[in-house]
């Protein structure tokens, strides 16, 4: 079992930046693999970035070259840097993690390959 809590969200303008955490209990995170996911109002659940265990990371179109996934292992956490923030952004970020060896962006990117899922911290870009 894996306990996963965000945090780092909040209210910020539009080019600016935040470092969302995921702290984690339960396996050491060098165990599991972690992704990133989000959801607007009236929308689907998306993703957003994965590192696996491996430390290989995957990244949504929309937020690539913007957004950075990392892990510190030794702290049980893992992060996401996202810069150059727009309105589009805004949404509740989701920590997700699941202890399967599926790597590959079709299972990285898929929310039906994650088992755990934190609470969810919110993000609003203002324009």
């Amino acid at each position: 079992q894996v306990q996963l809590v965000e945090s780092g969200g909040g209210l910020v303008q539009a080019g600016g930046s935040l470092r969302l955490s995921c702290a984690a209990s339960g396996h050491t995170t060098s165990t599991y693999n972690m992704g990133w996911f989000r959801q607007a109002l009236g929308k689907e659940r998306e993703f957003v970035a994965a590192i696996t265990r491996n430390g290989l990371t995957y990244y949504a179109d929309s937020v690539q070259g913007r957004f950075t996934i990392s892990r510190d292992n030794a702290k049980n956490t893992g992060h996401l840097q996202m810069n150059t923030l727009k309105p589009e952004d805004t949404a509740v970020y989701y920590c997700a993690a699941d202890l399967n060896y599926k790597e590959g962006w079709a299972s990285r990117s898929s929310k039906y390959e994650y088992d755990y899922w934190g609470q969810g911290t919110q993000v609003t870009v203002s324009s």
